[in-house]
């Protein structure tokens, strides 16, 4: 068997966000969100990327799952492959636009539910923290157990999960193993089978469900990531390569400039050193060399 690669926005949706894919979501979610019981999904919608607010520098790599369970409280899931400008800022956009879209004019703030935004990414957004999974929420600046918790973002960077088949664990391992590998796996590994969710996943994902139709789409979309990745990956070599130059040239200006400095005193000085020899007064030999004092001191001995 083949399996579509689940980082891609066609694969993520047909997976995550078919009619099908309620036990799917269910089980992702109670995983990334750490939770014993089920939840009862009422409600799913997928984000068509190309009526999304548009922000510089992105492209349609994207898509958002959305998720409303029964109390109300919405849930975005969005798989991100390339790190693009201002990817940041649309994610709390979404959440923000999410949670203040629930209520109308007139409507009373006390029905306002909370909105989480997990967001899976296939590149590190935090070097600075060690965690695969980070969770921000708005806390006092003195009290950090302090918090609001109607907004919350989650974000999961895959190529910080390192754990192979034999170190899994958890639910939640095998769903972040599944998204990270099912693309290059010719079978379901045998740990991953125990999960029926996951296992229906593999099934949704078999490329010899497919149509052929589909099956180009799908190798579209990764030729098209390989190649931003490429692009992105080109731009950053020659960004330090044109460091690398500049960085040479101030060297070498730098350098040329207090070999310059070096030759001026060295002369200074061996012009203060003859003068102090034919008698002259240390205070004027410094006011004709525009040497110090000190330096005078030190000629002299």
């Amino acid at each position: 068997m083949r399996f579509l690669n689940p980082k891609t926005d066609f694969a993520f949706k047909k997976i995550f966000g078919s009619e099908t894919s309620l036990d799917i979501l269910i089980s992702f979610l109670n995983a990334i969100l750490k939770l014993d019981h089920p939840y009862l999904i009422q409600e799913v919608d997928i984000l068509d990327p190309y009526l999304a607010p548009k922000i510089k520098g992105i492209k349609d790599t994207y898509l958002d799952v959305r998720v409303r369970d029964e109390k109300g409280r919405s849930y975005i899931i969005e798989m991100q492959v390339l790190n693009v400008a201002g990817f940041e800022k649309r994610v709390l956009y979404n959440a923000c636009k999410a949670y203040v879209n629930q209520i109308g004019r007139g409507d009373h703030y006390l029905e306002l539910c909370e909105v989480v935004a997990i967001t899976i990414t296939d590149f590190v957004m935090f070097e600075e923290l060690a965690a695969v999974q980070n969770r921000f929420r708005m806390r006092a600046e003195d009290n950090p157990e302090i918090y609001h918790g109607d907004l919350e973002l989650i974000f999961v960077e895959l190529p910080k999960f390192r754990k192979s088949e034999e170190e899994l664990e958890s639910v939640y391992d095998k769903w972040l193993y599944f998204l990270k590998t099912a693309g290059d796996l010719k079978a379901i590994p045998r740990k991953l089978s125990q999960e029926q969710a996951i296992v229906h996943a593999f099934e949704i994902a078999n490329k010899a469900g497919l149509t052929e139709e589909e099956l180009e789409d799908q190798e579209r979309r990764e030729i098209y990531i390989q190649d931003q990745r490429g692009a992105q990956q080109f731009a950053e070599s020659r960004g330090m390569e044109k460091g690398m130059e500049k960085g040479m040239e101030k060297g070498m200006e730098k350098g040329m400039e207090k070999g310059m400095e070096k030759g001026k005193l060295e002369g200074k000085l061996e012009v203060a050193g003859r003068l102090l020899e034919k008698g002259m007064a240390r205070e004027e030999v410094a006011a004709l060399t525009g040497l110090s004092l000190d330096q005078m001191r030190e000629i002299e001995k």
